[in-house]
């Protein structure tokens, strides 16, 4: 499943540095670069060299495609050395090693946090008496591009993950972030992102095994490999001081394909949104 545990906390790795691409990702990826380009000329070019350790408080469903939501607490988390790194701002906890193929081109490979499912946050979930999932953790490699586009400083990252359990399966996201403004203390970003999940992944996630729909009384759902998820939404960071800055984000996360026709979805549609203090060194 898609972790969300620190889905866009911060806005401070910009610029750090299958399938076709469905139509609704391709127009996600078009508007997010049409919001950043009134406003790229007044964008910050060139983010400070930033490390950084905080947390945050988030809302959030149960899971995704879930009518029942909880808050809890996140980390914030941005370190880049020579060759290793840690971060939260690109949807995921994950932290590895890169290289720089080309002048702003990166190849890595990460280990990443996935979260589970916990019956109890959902009052679905309880009242069929569906099985807990267990956090986990996927390996994988991504591609990353960090330039600027004219004057609008981009982030585009590629990455394949998947889950140690490998009844789990794989997901890969595609994601695009653009710069739309820095000044007066504020970074703010625009994002779009598309996830695509093979079908073990889709299945362990959103299926209903025969033997589970008996137990459960729900209908039994094979669900296949495709476009799991599409999200828009913005990251944005405040200087409250040399050291400290609050970061937040807010987004809009819509489900496809098979998560979105399955049994255990309340609703295709789900926001997220967090706040939280971070400090710099």
């Amino acid at each position: 499943m898609k972790c969300s545990i620190c889905s866009g906390t911060s806005f401070a790795d910009l610029g750090r540095r299958g399938r076709a691409v469905p139509s609704a990702l391709a127009r996600l990826l078009a508007l997010a670069l049409a919001l950043a380009a009134p406003f790229g000329a007044i964008a910050q070019s060139v983010l400070p060299e930033l490390f950084l350790i905080g947390a945050a408080v988030r809302t959030r469903p149960a899971y995704d495609g879930s009518d029942s939501r909880r808050t809890d607490l996140i980390p914030v988390v941005r370190y880049f050395g020579k060759t290793l790194f840690a971060r939260t701002t690109q949807g995921v906890l994950e932290g590895g090693a890169r290289v720089e193929l080309a002048p702003a081109l990166y190849l890595g490979a990460q280990i990443a946090y996935e979260e589970g499912r916990t019956a109890s946050e959902s009052e679905f979930l309880s009242r069929y008496n569906i099985a807990d999932i267990g956090p986990g953790a996927s390996f994988g490699l991504h591609l990353e591009w960090d330039a600027k586009v004219g004057p609008v400083p981009i982030t585009l990252l590629a990455r394949g993950r998947q889950n140690a359990d490998g009844d789990h399966g794989a997901q890969a996201d595609l994601r695009l972030t653009a710069g739309v403004y820095g000044g007066r203390g504020f970074l703010v970003a625009v994002f779009a992102q598309g996830t695509w999940a093979d079908a073990k992944s889709a299945q362990f996630f959103y299926g209903i095994t025969p033997e589970q729909s008996a137990a459960t009384g729900l209908p039994a759902f094979e669900a296949d490999s495709g476009p799991l998820s599409t999200s828009l939404g913005f990251l944005w960071s405040y200087d409250l001081s040399r050291e400290w800055m609050l970061v937040g984000s807010l987004n809009g996360k819509h489900l496809h394909g098979s998560a979105a026709r399955g049994p255990l979805t309340e609703r295709t549609s789900n926001a997220y949104a967090s706040a939280g203090l971070a400090y710099r060194f």
